[in-house]
């Protein structure tokens, strides 16, 4: 039986602070657990209704899952894996850099676009939502495993880069009819209010997504959604 310590201690991570406190995660479901258990990620404790892991695993009934799971369908399996310390953000490669976004769902559909298209580097400010989130850990799907993540001062990270920074707006350059290098930094904003005015001074060049509507009453794309058109532009022809 589940320990009413070890309970506490799982419902605890749904909260950052506590996820900082204890310097873990929570990850559900046997393919996305799998995900971790084939990267670097350390686990910590791995618990089953069956034993489908060749790691250690504690096995639970289904009621007790139920009971440590954030989903409304638990998925067989919970697992707790050790935050990692924090590396210094790279500056090589195609880079993507989120300024303030606060959707779970969004951040982790874009780690899962930085993994499909081989971005090894995402760089979000200390505003934007905790990466171990759980529905953000859900939404990548196991891509959070492949993807290097590093929270930091947006202004200071883009002054020291080296490399031509672009940033996306309602109004700049037609990105389907750009140049655009195969390295360089990207910058997504926040979904409400967008790039910041402090980034914005930062960016070499504006780029925007043409809208094609006869009407043109969308006022702009989800983060997300955008994300994946601008990232397979820089890709196209590589």
């Amino acid at each position: 039986m589940l320990s009413k310590n070890t309970i506490k201690l799982i419902a605890s991570l749904s909260q950052k602070k506590f996820r900082t406190q204890h310097q873990l995660f929570i990850v559900e479901g046997v393919k996305g657990i799998q995900e971790f258990l084939d990267s670097s990620f350390e686990l910590y404790q791995l618990f089953a209704t069956e034993a489908n892991f060749s790691a250690e695993t504690i096995l639970i009934s289904e009621k007790e899952l139920q009971k440590i799971s954030n989903l409304k369908s638990p998925n067989t399996a919970l697992a707790i894996f050790k935050i990692p310390k924090q590396k210094t953000a790279e500056a090589n490669g195609l880079i993507l850099v989120l300024d303030e976004i606060r959707d779970p769902g969004n951040l982790g559909t874009i780690i899962r676009l930085c993994d499909w298209f081989g971005v090894k580097t995402l760089v979000c400010s200390e505003g934007t939502v905790d990466c171990y989130n759980p529905k953000v850990v859900q939404a990548t799907m196991g891509s959070l495993a492949r993807v290097h993540i590093s929270y930091t001062n947006l202004s200071n990270y883009l002054k020291t880069a080296n490399s031509a920074v672009f940033g996306t707006f309602m109004e700049g350059n037609n990105i389907y009819t750009e140049e655009l290098p195969k390295e360089g930094i990207i910058v997504m904003g926040n979904e409400a209010n967008g790039i910041s005015l402090e980034v914005e001074q930062l960016i070499h060049k504006k780029l925007s997504i043409p809208r094609f509507g006869n009407l043109q009453t969308t006022e702009s794309l989800n983060v997300a959604t955008a994300a994946a058109v601008v990232l397979s532009a820089f890709r196209r022809g590589f």
